[in-house]
């Protein structure tokens, strides 16, 4: 089974049937016992990459670092406990984007707003979010939040391409696909990220990180990496 991917990175077609038909399909499709998505060469790509792209975005880091301090009160990195390779806990930094009482503005929406509930409940995200600051949405429009990830990659928590880090919430949505999680380091981006993000469905990208732990290969990694940039610029899916 091959992934075919639009000028924008949005998943389009593969050569079974052509088009997509469900998302079990997905899933199972080339399902084999997945193998640790961790190799050497992997490593190597994901190491040059993020050292590459802490020092030609240094200024970017630097001007994203400032504006969120200055923003609004509360820390300019936020860490984030994520389940990464082989089950082990890491904290996922981002750029701070939300209030200091996003918690509380959460709960106050969901418990006076059924859509925003049900919005919550099937995707985790909200479209109209009373939690993110300003600054916060100019930056999660961009996804230029992320950016603190490329020291997880440097750690080796995550790579530069994989499955979106999950809670161990999440992790409990994706049922039997959870061992092809697990196979993963979780990514900068990946086929989630560059097939519409939040416009798909939660069941969607669990069959999507699973294919792709089922058929990682570098030429995978690298188409990934090319349409992310498109995706990027037009900010498909982003919210």
């Amino acid at each position: 089974m091959t992934v075919h991917l639009d000028i924008y990175g949005r998943l389009e077609s593969t050569t079974m049937d052509g088009l997509l038909r469900t998302d079990t399909e997905l899933a199972l499709a080339d399902r084999s016992p997945p193998t640790p998505v961790g190799c050497a060469s992997k490593r190597t790509l994901d190491l040059l990459l993020a050292l590459s792209g802490l020092l030609i975005l240094a200024p970017l880091l630097l001007l994203c670092y400032f504006a969120t301090m200055i923003s609004s009160p509360g820390p300019v990195i936020f860490r984030h406990r994520r389940v990464g390779f082989n089950g082990q806990r890491f904290n996922c930094l981002k750029f701070r984007t939300m209030a200091v009482d996003a918690n509380e503005r959460l709960q106050k929406l969901l418990e006076s707003d059924p859509e925003a509930a049900e919005e919550w409940r099937q995707t985790q995200k909200l479209r109209s979010d009373p939690r993110i600051t300003l600054v916060g949405a100019a930056l999660r429009k961009s996804s230029l939040d992320e950016l603190p990830q490329l020291f997880n990659v440097l750690k080796g928590e995550m790579s530069i391409v994989g499955p979106r880090p999950v809670t161990e919430e999440e992790l409990s949505r994706y049922g039997h696909c959870s061992a092809e999680y697990l196979a993963c380091r979780p990514g900068l981006t990946g086929l989630w990220q560059v097939s519409g993000r939040n416009t798909t469905t939660y069941d969607r990208r669990v069959a999507l990180d699973s294919y792709y732990a089922n058929n990682w290969s570098h030429r995978l990694d690298m188409r990934i990496i090319l349409v992310t940039i498109p995706t990027l610029l037009t900010a498909y899916g982003a919210y």
